[in-house]
C-alpha cells in the first residue's frame, strides 16, 4: 500500500468497486463527475457530482476502508440527496447528515456482509439496522422524534464522518439540478449494465432508480371511470360547455347512482402547495366530467383539518373555491376514520400524499387509489407514482 501514491490508491480502489458484483452498481456514478484526492479536505466530501478525499485521511484507511468510503460518497450522488433533502438540510443541517449516512452505511453492509471488499472505517459511523430499508426523510424524521423526547439522537457519539456539499447543491439553478438528475440516471443505468453482465445488483433492485414515469392522470381517469363503469347518463339541466363552443346545446354526462366521493388531499410539511393545485385541477375535470352525488374534499396530515363538500353544479368552481390548509405530520388513518363514520358510504376513496407516512398504512373497505410523490406505495391499495 506504501508504494502506490493517493491517486494511484483511489484509482485501485474505483477498480475494484466497480469489478465486483456487489457494487458494480455504482460503476456509471463512479465515472460521472470529478474524483480527486485534495490536501484541506478532512475526510471526504462530495458536492452531488464531484468527489473529493482528503490526503491525509487516506493516510489512516486500510484497503477495504478507502473502498467503504469511496462507496459511501458515491452513494450519496446515485441517491441525489443533495438536491432531494435541501429543505430538509435548511432545517436541520446535523440530522440531515446523520440521515444521509444511516441509509448508505447499512445499503454498503448490506451489500458486502462478509467484508470480502469493504470494512467501515475506524470513525463514529451513522449505522444502525434498526433503519435498514428506510430513506433519508424517514430516518430524519425518527432522530427528530428522538431529538425532541430529549434522547441523544447521535447515540454514543456517532455523527456523519463525511462532509456534504449542500451549499454547493444549493446554490444551482433549477436547469442546472435538472441536468444533474438526469445525467445521475444515466450514470446509475450504466452501472446497472455493467452489474447485469457480472449478475450483481443493480440500482433498481435496491431502489436507487425509480421505476419509469407513468401518465397519472389518464390512470387517475381510468380508475374513477372503472368504478363507475355502466352508471353513467346524461342531463339536460346543464348544457355540456364542450360543445356550446360549437353552436350545439348537448347534456352533461352525470350518474344518477354515483355515490359519494372522497378526495384526501396531503397537507402535511412536506407536500408542495403547487402540487396540489395540479392535482386539484385534475379532480375538478374528473368531477365536472362524471359528477359525484357528493364530493368530500379532506385535506389532512395527522387529522382531518378541513372538510370540504361539493354537490353537482358546484364542481367546476372547485378549484376556486377550495381553502387548502395543514402543516405538520402525516396519518392517513385519519381519513380512514372519516370514511368508516360517514353514512352513506363513498363509492371511491381518492389520497394524495408524499408517502412518508407513519405508522400502518389505512385499508379501505372501499375502492382505493393512491396517487404518491416519492417511491412509497400502500400495501392494501393500487398506488400511482409522480415526480
Amino acid at each position: 500500500m506504501n508504494n502506490l501514491t493517493h491517486d494511484q490508491r483511489l484509482q485501485r480502489s474505483h477498480i475494484a468497486l466497480m469489478r465486483s458484483k456487489e457494487f458494480a452498481l455504482l460503476s456509471g456514478i463512479i465515472m460521472l463527475g470529478e474524483s480527486e484526492v485534495r490536501d484541506g479536505v478532512p475526510t471526504a466530501y462530495t458536492d452531488g457530482r464531484d468527489k473529493f478525499y482528503g490526503r491525509e485521511f487516506m493516510d489512516t484507511l486500510t484497503e477495504k476502508q478507502l473502498n467503504f468510503v469511496v462507496a459511501h460518497e458515491n452513494f450519496h450522488v446515485l441517491y441525489k440527496h443533495l438536491m432531494t433533502w435541501r429543505k430538509l438540510w435548511q432545517e436541520d443541517a446535523k440530522l440531515t447528515n446523520m440521515a444521509c449516512d444511516y441509509v448508505i452505511n447499512q445499503q454498503i453492509v448490506d451489500l458486502d456482509p462478509s467484508g470480502r471488499l469493504i470494512e467501515p472505517p475506524d470513525v463514529g459511523l451513522c449505522l444502525d439496522e434498526k433503519y435498514r430499508g428506510w430513506d433519508a426523510k424517514q430516518v430524519y424524521d425518527d432522530l427528530k422524534q428522538q431529538q425532541d423526547d430529549g434522547n441523544d439522537s447521535g447515540g454514543d457519539g456517532q455523527g456523519s464522518f463525511d462532509e456534504h456539499g449542500f451549499d454547493d447543491a444549493q446554490s444551482m439553478s433549477e436547469q442546472e439540478r435538472e441536468e444533474l438528475k438526469q445525467a445521475v440516471e444515466q450514470a446509475a443505468r450504466q452501472g446497472d449494465i455493467l452489474a447485469g453482465k457480472l449478475d450483481g445488483n443493480t440500482n433498481r433492485e435496491i431502489g436507487a432508480l425509480p421505476e419509469p414515469q407513468v401518465n397519472w392522470r389518464e390512470q387517475l381517469q381510468e380508475f374513477v371511470q372503472s368504478v363507475c363503469a355502466g352508471r353513467d347518463s346524461s342531463t339536460w339541466r346543464r348544457p355540456n360547455r364542450r360543445w356550446l363552443a360549437d353552436g350545439l346545446y348537448m347534456p352533461t354526462p352525470f350518474s344518477e347512482s354515483i355515490g359519494p366521493v372522497v378526495i384526501g388531499i396531503d397537507t402535511s410539511g412536506s407536500v408542495a402547495p403547487e402540487l396540489v393545485g395540479k392535482f386539484l385541477a385534475e379532480v375538478a375535470k374528473i368531477t365536472e366530467e362524471m359528477p359525484p352525488e357528493r364530493l368530500h374534499l379532506l385535506y389532512w396530515g395527522t387529522s382531518v383539518e378541513r372538510d370540504e363538500v361539493y354537490l353537482p353544479g358546484e364542481y367546476e368552481m372547485l378549484t376556486d373555491s377550495t381553502k387548502p390548509v395543514g402543516g405538520g405530520g402525516t396519518d392517513p388513518n385519519c381519513v380512514k376514520h372519516f370514511v368508516d363514520d360517514m353514512s352513506p358510504k363513498p363509492e371511491l376513496v381518492l389520497m394524495l400524499t408524499d408517502g412518508y407516512i407513519f405508522g400502518d398504512w389505512p385499508h379501505f373497505n372501499e375502492p382505493a387509489l393512491w396517487v404518491s410523490t416519492s417511491q412509497h406505495k400502500s400495501p392494501h391499495d393500487k398506488t400511482i407514482h409522480i415526480n
